[in-house]
């Protein structure tokens, strides 16, 4: 028998669900124009597009059980329409508010001001840091300065500030590194606590990323196009992790929002017995959907427990279908269903079905903790 043929791209599926909440049952539905069956020995990885076949519930979450604070966005309306029509999603989804992380700085962040700012009910917007210099004698002050000024100007927090293992410099030196830990931005670290600014920190990437892309690899269908494991003098995912370990135990009194999980989604254990260890360390679920839903017992479990340091986050755009595909995993009990153009896995998705009480504090309470820190 011939082997088949491996391909590594994107997967794009469907699922389908009834309007309104309604719950359904899945269907296996023909598609218009669907080109001839390939025989297995000569399918591609990138064609296959799997369907459910299981005839179980399907629960369409138009709008979050409570009222929700999505900590996790970026610039994604760039225009007063688009502001406009962002609001109107959000209104619908019960979006209360959106944390924009610029990560900008100077002229770029006035820009941002400027647009988001007659609508700051709905938005904050969360600024960057000035690296400039970084590798200069007499770093910092300026750096400092420029975050008090972005303060004034309108900023609630900093980030996003991303490590994946290259450092978080600006400079084009490619054996440059400045991580997170480094002594050097202990005074803009301070500052922020200072000013009672959060701040959200990207360290390393999914697990899987650092691995080799070989058959083994797990998360391999999103790995390939994240991969790290070719970058050369890299920190890998278990150095990031202690550089933000040692980040924490450095600043006890500056608040961190670890998004993504921190990238422990993998090791849940892991990051309790961090969360456990550093009381200023939060976290976001943005953007790992896919990865929880893989486990949704497990992670249920943790989320339920360490609900008072979870908040809700996206990170994927301002669709409404993509609010909704994060209800729907968050709040149902539905099983075995795919969203592979919003979660670029193979594996099928399972809800959580987390009670009231972790909701609550996820979409709204845990967030409303961590801002009203500021002076």
């Amino acid at each position: 028998m011939k082997k088949l043929m491996i391909h590594w791209i994107s997967l794009v599926g469907a699922v389908w669900g009834l309007a309104g909440g309604q719950v359904a049952a899945q269907a296996v539905m023909p598609s218009e124009g669907a080109s001839a069956p390939s025989l297995p020995e000569t399918l591609l990885l990138k064609d296959y597009r799997p369907r459910p076949i299981h005839k179980i519930p399907v629960t369409e979450v138009r709008r979050a059980r409570f009222s929700a604070i999505d900590m996790h966005v970026h610039t994604y309306a760039t225009t007063p329409q688009q502001v406009q029509e962002w609001i109107k999603t959000m209104d619908e989804a019960g979006i209360e508010k959106s944390m924009v992380l610029t990560g900008a700085t100077g002229e770029r962040f006035n820009q941002w001001v400027q647009l988001y700012g007659p609508h700051k009910d709905r938005f904050e917007l969360w600024c960057g840091l000035d690296l400039s210099g970084w590798d200069q004698p007499g770093f910092g002050p300026a750096a400092v300065a420029e975050l008090e000024r972005c303060f004034r100007a309108g900023a609630r927090g900093i980030g996003e500030i991303s490590d994946k293992g290259s450092g978080i410099t600006r400079s084009a030196d490619p054996k440059a590194r400045l991580h997170p830990d480094d002594p050097r931005l202990d005074p803009i670290w301070r500052k922020a606590a200072e000013l009672g600014l959060p701040v959200n920190l990207h360290v390393s990437d999914p697990v899987w990323a650092y691995q080799p892309m070989d058959r083994h690899n797990d998360g391999l269908m999103n790995a390939y196009r994240w991969r790290l494991d070719n970058k050369p003098d890299i920190v890998g995912h278990e150095g990031m992790i202690q550089i933000l370990e040692r980040t924490l135990q450095r600043h006890p009194q500056t608040i961190f929002v670890a998004c993504h999980l921190a990238n422990l989604d993998y090791d849940l254990g892991r990051l309790g017995r961090l969360l456990d260890a550093h009381p200023n360390l939060y976290v976001d679920v943005s953007a790992r959907f896919g990865e929880m839903a893989a486990t949704p017992r497990a992670t249920s479990a943790f989320l339920t427990r360490y609900a008072d340091r979870v908040v809700y986050g996206t990170d994927q755009g301002r669709a409404a279908r993509m609010y909704r595909s994060s209800f729907r995993i968050l709040e149902t009990e539905d099983e075995h269903f795919y969203e592979l153009d919003l979660y670029n896995y193979h594996w099928p998705l399972a809800g959580f079905g987390l009670p009231e009480a972790a909701l609550r504090k996820i979409y709204r309470e845990t967030a409303m903790k961590i801002l009203w820190r500021q002076p």
